[in-house]
């Protein structure tokens, strides 16, 4: 072997030691795998090609001169992922803490571009602590990032992981991305840290309730999943990618069902209480419908009076929205609109399906609500639906009441098939409600107003509260029994498969925010 080969190799291992044996140590106390260690257990073995393993940082002022940070504090490069190319970057964090200096966010944005142009998927292996305080301006690079994350949306997918802290100005790349996974008591992400924000408002807060995994999952709606450790967090990676295609001008890959399409599933008959205010989890219809049993819900711990879980019928990917009676009674607020918004969008872009599964009393009344701006954000959940040219599919289980019924995709929302179960029921609001208002002067007239009322309730709900008028107008395309929804669904979407649909030629719309 020449000597160059030889210096080329014991160099290519020095730099592969990033911050030494020492901060590999301290980073594995902490719980957590060093960037090499997570980029091997993402990607196949063997298959991982890397570059810009040489770049070094150009800054001379503070003392930088004589610091050496391999590889400038991240790894990036291509490999594949269950036999498919994906692209990745993995900041280091035994490299000067990870953080961003000029060359490292070149490194981070020249993947990126890589990856558009090669129509591949993006993942951001997130570990850092903010820009590099010592070379200044030069930590303008994140701003490429954001540009570039913007630019990849909707073209490639985009997944983020957080798995240590991500501050300050860095902190927004991963909320511009697709999806978001934070490991459980290792991840921190805020744009503004516990100093800083006792510094500036007197709060005295901790790394964990400032911007912790449960926090952001829970309550910002920031993160889409949390794991239990790194290893989780690449594996819901790879489920996540499973479920996708490499780009929006690809269909998401197909993969084989051992489950009968034909099969009917009787448990679907009993899943609906007798009585109509006893809940029911609408996560178990979706369990009972889809492939194996299997699905992955997003955003499962934010938002819980909708549900948004990717699955697979006969093989193929759909996403499910579906309003959760236990939390709510599944009326949509706020949160819930926004949640189901931005998985629709996610879906229409990657040509995922849609299946909404209806069960839904109306909007979450209130002054909260309504000073919140339920109209501006209920206004969302209307435009993604109205806008995604995926193929839609409309199931009312139990109830559609109400201004939901627009974002739940009902007939005018432009679905391509409106299902109904034989307990289904539609209306402008409850039997109940609606009663006392179109009835008031008899039921004020009577001698026993709330026997009248009972009376008159039993007369709206025998006119309304049931599937068969909205089906005699063609507002309900096909009643069917609940255990032959799976049958039905997939016969359903494999009519629709080629489906196209002609857009105006605008610049984009005007989505409310």
């Amino acid at each position: 072997m020449r000597q160059e080969q030889i210096e080329f190799i014991e160099r290519r291992r020095a730099l592969e030691q990033g911050g030494g044996a020492q901060r590999i140590e301290k980073q594995h106390e902490k719980g957590k795998l060093t960037a090499r260690e997570r980029i091997g257990l993402l990607f196949d073995p063997g298959s991982f090609v890397e570059y810009g393993l040489f770049v070094e940082h150009r800054c001379t002022e503070f003392g930088m001169d004589a610091v050496k940070a391999p590889a400038d504090g991240v790894v990036t490069g291509f490999g594949k992922v269950n036999g498919r190319v994906v692209y990745a970057c993995a900041q280091d964090a035994t490299v000067m803490g990870g953080s961003l200096g000029e060359m490292h966010g070149y490194k981070i944005a020249r993947l990126m571009e890589e990856a558009i142009h090669a129509g591949r998927p993006i993942v951001c292996l997130n570990d850092s602590g903010g820009g590099r305080i010592q070379e200044g301006n030069d930590t303008k690079t994140f701003l490429d990032i954001f540009r570039l994350n913007v630019e990849a949306s909707g073209y490639v997918p985009q997944i983020s992981a957080i798995m240590g802290p991500c501050a300050g100005g860095g902190a927004y790349s991963p909320a511009l991305t697709d999806f978001v996974i934070a490991v459980d008591g290792i991840s921190r992400m805020f744009v503004t840290g516990p100093q800083v924000v006792k510094q500036v408002t007197g709060e005295t807060v901790d790394d964990e309730t400032l911007g912790g995994a449960m926090v952001h999952s829970s309550l910002s709606g920031v993160v889409h999943r949390r794991a239990a450790d790194d290893a989780d967090c690449i594996e819901q990676i790879k489920q996540m990618l499973s479920f996708l295609p490499d780009n929006c001008t690809q269909q998401p890959p197909v993969y084989a069902c051992g489950q009968s399409c034909c099969d009917r599933i009787p448990e679907l008959d009993e899943i609906i209480p007798e009585k109509d205010t006893m809940p029911y989890d609408v996560r178990q219809v979706i369990r009972l419908v889809a492939d194996d049993g299997y699905y992955y819900e997003v955003h499962p711990e934010y938002a819980k009076n909708i549900v948004t879980a990717l699955a697979r019928l006969n093989g193929r990917s759909v996403g499910f929205v579906a309003n959760q009676p236990l939390h709510k009674a599944g009326s949509l607020d706020i949160d819930a609109a926004d949640k189901a918004a931005h998985f629709i969008n996610f879906c229409d872009a990657f040509n995922v399906p849609l299946v909404y599964l209806s069960d839904v009393p109306g909007c979450l009344p209130g002054v909260d609500q309504e000073h919140a701006g339920i109209l501006r954000h209920g206004a969302k959940l209307i435009y993604a639906s109205a806008r995604a040219t995926v193929p839609k599919i409309a199931l009312t289980l139990r109830k559609m009441y109400g201004g939901a019924a627009a974002g739940m995709c009902e007939k005018g929302m432009g679905p391509d098939v409106v299902l109904s179960w034989p307990t289904a029921r539609s209306a402008v609001m409850g039997a109940e409600g609606a009663a006392a208002i179109v009835f008031r002067k008899q039921i004020a007239a009577a001698e026993n107003p709330e026997e009248r009322k009972r009376e008159l309730t039993a007369v709206y709900e025998q006119a309304f509260n049931n599937p068969y008028r909205k089906a005699a107008r063609e507002y309900t395309d096909i009643i069917i029994e609940p255990s032959e929804t799976r049958r039905v669904l997939i016969c359903c979407l494999e009519a629709l498969e080629h489906k196209k649909v002609q857009i105006l030629p605008k610049k984009h719309g005007n989505m409310p925010v």
